[in-house]
Order: structure tokens, then sequence, then C-alpha cells
């Protein structure tokens, strides 16, 4: 795990995207990741854990290795692995803090979060989403210096959820959606995720085909070539409505 620093202005990011483990953000929001570099953002990227281990492979510096393959390819340049276990990872107390930690070192306005239960999957993604909300309230918190490691006290603007589900008709139930478009990213999205070729073997191609008709799925929904839905516990509003319909390119 990255230590705690002192804050400095260079360490700030706009968008921290939290996964479980390394690979879940490349498929719950790893176009959006890309499509906010393009922009101009500053993105980075916390795995909860080292996903280590899993069958296929040899050990966590394998599977570091391709996590950071992984970040270079949708333009991300800060990833952060935290040393919480996997497969026995737990809201705890401990856990909350160590990822609000991070927050308040790397101050992003908008944190993306792993949003639901994935049934016949790790439970470790349910963990991380009520560790990531925690950590999204504690990060704010005042006179708890101790925890924190001095680090100043950072109020998070934004927070919405991503989902790892990759079949049509599953979206996760929220006050407010919006599919992003990702059809230039797809194929970094894509190419992302096939750096793990540890978790995406070819016997597991037909996970990679799930998750690029789901993309296109979701594009179609918005009048997109491809899209990612993100969602908000919270109504999005506008003072703009035609500019908020009609975006300028």
């Amino acid at each position: 795990m990255t230590q705690p620093e002192t804050h400095s202005e260079n360490q700030q990011l706009d968008v921290v995207a939290v996964g479980a483990h390394p690979d879940d953000v490349e498929i719950a929001c790893g176009g959006t990741l890309a499509r906010l570099v393009s922009q101009g953002y500053r993105v980075g990227i916390i795995d909860l854990t080292d996903g280590e281990p899993t069958p296929k492979s040899p050990g966590p510096e394998v599977r570091l290795a391709e996590a950071q393959a992984a970040a270079a390819r949708l333009g991300v340049p800060l990833r952060v692995t935290l040393d919480l276990p996997n497969r026995r990872l737990f809201d705890s107390f401990d856990a909350r803090v160590a990822l609000a930690r991070e927050f308040r070192k790397y101050r992003p306005r908008v944190v993306i979060g792993l949003g639901d239960k994935t049934p016949l999957a790790s439970p470790d993604h349910w963990q991380a989403m009520q560790i990531t909300d925690a950590a999204v309230f504690y990060s704010r918190l005042t006179k708890w210096d101790e925890h924190f490691a001095k680090l100043p006290v950072h109020a998070i603007e934004k927070q919405l959820y991503c989902s790892l589900n990759i079949v049509a008709g599953e979206e996760l139930a929220a006050s407010s959606q919006v599919v992003v478009d990702i059809g230039d990213q797809l194929e970094a999205k894509m190419e992302a995720i096939r750096c793990y070729q540890t978790q995406f073997p070819p016997e597991k191609e037909y996970v990679l085909e799930r998750v690029r008709a789901i993309a296109l799925y979701h594009g179609t929904r918005a009048g997109f070539a491809a899209g990612e839905v993100l969602m908000s516990p919270r109504a999005f509003g506008t003072d703009d409505l035609m500019g908020y319909l009609f975006p300028q390119p």
C-alpha cells in the first residue's frame, strides 16, 4: 500500500475510481476513465486488494504488472493498490480509514465506486461498495486527525456508482442514471481488460464478448456507438436545460 504523505497540489485528482480487485474498474467504467483522460481530467484508480490468489495467476507481481499495463492503456497515470485481503475483504473500520486516507491525499472531486452485489461472483464487490461509501464520508470528518496521519480533511463533491453486471436489463436502481459515450474509447477499454491475461485466458473469451455487447447495448439506449452506465444516489439537476440536453462538443 502507498503510505500517507503530505498533500501537494500536483497530487490532486479530478476523479478516482475504486474497485475491489484489479480489472473491476476496467470492466465497469474503463471507457469512462479513458474518455475523461482524453478530455484533460486527472484520473486515478484505487484497487482495495491485489486480487490474489486466483486460479491462473502465478502471484501478485504478475497481477500488479497486468494492472499497471491496463491503466496505461486507459491513459490513467496513477494506480494505487491497498493491502486489504482478496476473498476476505470486509467493510471494517481499518478498511474505511485506509481508503479515506487515499481520498484525503489525492483530493478528488468525484469518486466512482462499485454499486451493487454480484450474485454468483465475488462478495468482495459488495464489501467494496460499503467501504467506499464510508470512506467518502470519513474523508470529510474533522477532529479525527489521529486516524489519518494528519492529512487534511477533504469533502468529495460527487459520488457515482458503476456496475459489473454484463447482462442487459440488470441495471442498478438509483435516483439518476447517465450513459457516458465511450464510442471512441471502447477498443481501449477492451484492450485494457485483455491486459489481464491471467484472468481472461482464451477459454474466457465469452466474458469479453459480453462486456463488449453490454457497452453496445448501453450505447444504443442513448444514441451512441457504445456506452457505460453510471448511477447517482441523488438526482441530477441543471440550471441550463438546453445546455444539458444539447452539450457543446
